[in-house]
């Protein structure tokens, strides 16, 4: 991230002028940024020009506007964040209190205005402009985030992955770091520990990393490992046979009745909603597919298959013998809804 102008006074308010460099300080935008900031851009307006015949016609211009944000998206796939607000400098093009929606990408001056800036966000302003010791910060919060949370006892394997050479650089810190410090606890486990390329820093490149035939490998007889490939196997499934993959309770609870399931996928998700009938419903679900010789997966939620499951309703099945008469119902179904 590249610091063009700050100017923070010593109630804390205040602006800074920055160009995002690469894709990472668009994270680092994302995590400055809160509602109720006013952010100024370049941004595309289009606009309705009336000619001296009474007709109109529209085009696009370039302007500067500065907006109070209200809404943040954060587009991880296009590297790219959404700032909707209002309008709140007079500009030729939109009007004061009008609506507009800033994109902020790479390459693209933003100036983020804040009532007050707090140390952490004026730690994160100099930690993204000063990638040395931003990144030395970074590393030393991993590393201290590993020792508490992993318990090398129960844990067979340990990924770090990255885009470039980040993952190695963090791995020839820690362990520095251990033998400086005689942390007999990363060195004893270091062969746990697994380099992996992945396109991003983001989420969603988890489902590359553990599909990586490496990883596969290593990751075999983990409950992570075996999630993805139960993903995996009901994706294939479902194009190759849709009838022996079916989602959503109706379906699945038939399915269930018939003993047709071979493999329950079904998220944590559901084992933890306030209705009781409908928890104990998926209970119930669980202990007739075991009871019938079924394998069931409970997916954790705040795994990336998990997620994959939780956006197919949070439960599917993959079974043993074709069932179209399933298919059928949702055709009829919706042949009545449609009358």
């Amino acid at each position: 991230m590249k610091l063009l102008h700050k100017n923070v006074d010593k109630d804390g308010g205040g602006s800074v002028s920055l160009i995002p460099e690469e894709p990472e300080d668009m994270w680092h935008a994302y995590n400055l940024i809160s509602e109720g900031d006013c952010v100024r851009a370049s941004t595309i307006r289009k606009v309705q020009n009336e000619s001296t015949t009474g007709s109109s016609t529209s085009s696009r211009v370039r302007t500067i506007l500065t907006i109070r944000v209200e809404n943040i998206d954060f587009d991880t796939q296009a590297c790219m964040l959404r700032l909707k607000g209002r309008n709140i400098e007079e500009n030729q093009y939109v009007k004061m209190g009008g609506y507009h929606t800033l994109d902020l990408e790479v390459n693209r001056k933003f100036t983020l205005g804040k009532a007050e800036w707090d140390s952490v966000s004026l730690d994160r302003v100099d930690s993204a402009c000063d990638p040395v010791q931003g990144m030395a910060r970074f590393f030393e919060n991993v590393m201290q985030a590993i020792l508490r949370h992993v318990n090398f006892d129960i844990v067979k394997c340990i990924l770090i992955a990255s885009p470039g050479f980040v993952r190695d650089q963090f791995f020839e810190y820690m362990f520095q770091q251990a033998v400086k410090t005689d942390n007999k606890i990363l060195l004893e486990n270091k062969g746990k520990f697994m380099l992996i390329h992945a396109s991003s820093g983001f989420k969603h490149s988890l489902r590359e990393v553990l599909t990586d035939p490496a990883v596969v490998a290593k990751m075999a007889d983990t409950k992570a490992a075996s999630e993805v490939k139960a993903m995996e196997t009901f994706y294939t499934m479902l194009q190759t046979e849709p009838d022996k993959a079916f989602y959503g309770p109706k379906h699945v609870e038939k399915a269930s009745e018939a003993q047709a399931i071979e493999t329950l996928l079904i998220s944590d998700n559901l084992f933890r909603i306030q209705d009781v009938k409908l928890r104990k419903r998926y209970v119930t679900l669980v202990d007739s597919v075991r009871e019938f010789g079924g394998d069931v997966k409970i997916f954790s939620s705040m795994h990336v298959s998990g997620e994959q499951l939780d956006q197919l309703t949070g439960v599917a099945a993959i079974l043993r013998f074709p069932m179209p008469a399933l298919e059928e119902d949702d055709e009829e179904s919706d042949e009545e809804n449609g009358k």
